[in-house]
């Protein structure tokens, strides 16, 4: 069976710069990035971000000429990160491989609410991203309905939406968000393995 394809994989690949020393700057903007915009939000300063990439101001606007394209880029490396997730849990059970990759996508929900809001769903990255993260959750939420273990009256809309929604609200830390997102998750399970 061919591998599906992953549209985010060509965003990023046409984004991230060639040259070792480029792309290690791009990789710590983007980092930098991530986390001023779970910390700040849309607002976060650029030049806070620079700072904590341990680059200058004009590094930044050599990577990313605009706060939009820096926004964009860190949805699309965060996305591509998912389907790697995916690939990478797909081979564990089913509902351990489900939840690892819901897990993990409620963790990307932080950024992704920041840069939504930025950018206020105008991007045809968004598109690309979000049929990438269809891709890559369909077969890990069918093998779980397939096992008996999630509920077969759900699609994978349907569940990333829950999870969005979940998560969508703030938490005292990780460990609330946690046991929220798996009482969620509680509603999904059916607990009957298909023999």
């Amino acid at each position: 069976m061919p591998a599906q394809p992953f549209p985010v994989r060509e965003i990023v690949a046409s984004r991230r710069p060639h040259r070792k020393d480029a792309a290690r700057n791009y990789d710590a903007l983007i980092e930098a990035a991530r986390e001023a915009f779970a910390e700040h939000g849309a607002d976060a300063s650029l030049e806070d971000i620079a700072r904590r990439a341990g680059v200058g101001i004009g590094t930044l606007y050599r990577n990313f000429p605009s706060r939009r394209e820096l926004f964009e880029s860190v949805y699309a490396e965060d996305v591509n990160e998912l389907v790697r997730v995916a690939e990478e849990v797909a081979g564990l059970e089913p509902w351990t491989a489900l939840t690892a990759w819901l897990d993990r996508f409620a963790g990307y929900m932080v950024t992704k609410r920041a840069i939504r809001e930025a950018l206020d769903g105008e991007s045809e990255i968004f598109d690309a991203c979000r049929d990438s993260l269809y891709t890559a959750g369909v077969p890990l939420l069918e093998r779980a309905q397939e096992a008996g273990v999630a509920r077969k009256d759900m699609d994978i809309g349907d569940l990333l939406r829950l999870v969005s929604g979940v998560t969508g609200t703030a938490f005292v830390d990780d460990a609330q968000r946690d046991r929220v997102l798996g009482i969620a998750l509680d509603g999904v399970r059916t607990g009957r393995p298909a023999n």
